[in-house]
């Protein structure tokens, strides 16, 4: 996933931001709500953490703003303002979920991973919404743990992240721009050989001792997860 976090707490946005990094997501981070508006307004996230006590500009006016403008972006709003009647307002402001501070980091994920879900066309939902399976693979977002066809696959961040991607695409080419936006960031040169590189770690543990190879290369587009039709 690509994450926005707004947060003018330093301490609680490199916990953050350094958590989901190594977790294999990417990025972005913002100290004040106009500085977050600006990167919202212009660049694409899967969800975006927001606190609501921000310098210069707001997080429920900021959130307010995207909403009116018809921007459809998972939120979570992660604030020290515990009461009942401010969780309200947040979620009424248009906040996919609402956590309170101090919070588990694995919670927050899971939250995460449950409201970028619900944006996902009904035929890609699973059933449980901290788990996706698809031909023989399960991912176990919770537990971070990949299994195909009851062979435990152990991954790295990226190689987890990468895994998704795919899995969440079945069938659909996926180019390799598209791929370095999503698993790194728009900072790196789109001629490296470090999405080629990523997908050969990852089919050689997906792949290795079973006969069909789910994860092949398409010359000249990228790649795909072949799933079953």
């Amino acid at each position: 996933m690509r994450v926005l976090v707004i947060e003018d707490d330093e301490k609680i946005q490199t916990f953050v931001s350094k958590g989901l990094s190594q977790d294999g997501h990417t990025v972005d981070t913002a100290s004040t709500g106009s500085e977050g508006l600006s990167l919202w307004e212009n660049s694409r996230y899967d969800a975006v953490v927001l606190d609501i006590m921000l310098p210069e500009k707001n997080g429920l006016a900021l959130l307010k703003q995207m909403r009116n403008k018809g921007d459809p972006t998972p939120v979570l709003v992660l604030s020290a303002k515990s009461a009942v009647d401010d969780r309200i307002t947040g979620l009424e402001a248009g906040a996919d979920d609402y956590m309170t501070k101090p919070f588990s980091f694995s919670e927050l994920t899971a939250r995460l991973h449950a409201i970028t879900r619900r944006m996902q066309p009904p035929s890609q939902k699973g059933k449980n919404s901290t788990s996706l399976s698809v031909s023989g693979v399960c991912i176990d977002f919770l537990r971070r743990s990949v299994i195909r066809d009851g062979k435990k696959i152990d991954l790295q961040p990226r190689e987890f992240a990468l895994l998704e991607l795919l899995m969440r695409n079945p069938n659909r080419p996926l180019t390799k721009t598209l791929i370095l936006e999503r698993i790194w960031d728009y900072s790196f040169d789109p001629q490296t050989n470090i999405v080629d590189v990523l997908v050969c770690r990852l089919r050689n543990k997906l792949d290795a001792g079973f006969t069909r190879k789910l994860i092949q290369t398409m010359r000249g587009v990228g790649y795909v997860f072949r799933a079953n039709e």
